[in-house]
């Protein structure tokens, strides 16, 4: 399978997967009427948020994937930002933009693979 077929088929079922279980929701509960975890319905938008958020953490950590060529560092940033979401994701953005040359712009963040 190449890079783009497996990205094709990440992203369609993630796109799959939302739109499923936030239709399902919806029957279960009106997206308005949610109160957090103090009622039994609203797990559902609870569920449906978690899923929301592990899937741009996952979204993410596909871009740290690209950037990090070797395998450790890979695995320790996937279960970083698996765990400890947003900050891991601000923390590794912070040590890419730390990374810069002074002579880079801040956009050669999002292309630039080093080893």
């Amino acid at each position: 399978m190449t890079s783009r077929n497996a990205l094709r088929a990440l992203f369609a079922s993630i796109f799959l997967t939302m739109l499923v279980y936030t239709s399902f929701a919806s029957t279960r509960q009106s997206m308005f009427a949610w109160g957090g975890m103090t009622t039994g319905p609203d797990r559902y938008w609870t569920i449906a948020t978690m899923l929301d958020a592990y899937f741009g953490f996952m979204t993410f950590y596909v871009w740290v994937f690209y950037k990090e060529l070797r395998w450790l560092p890979r695995l320790g940033w996937f279960i970083a930002i698996m765990l400890f979401g947003n900050m891991a994701m601000s923390a590794y953005m912070l040590l890419q933009l730390g990374r810069l040359r002074a002579d880079e712009p801040a956009a050669a963040i999002l292309t630039a693979r080093r080893g």
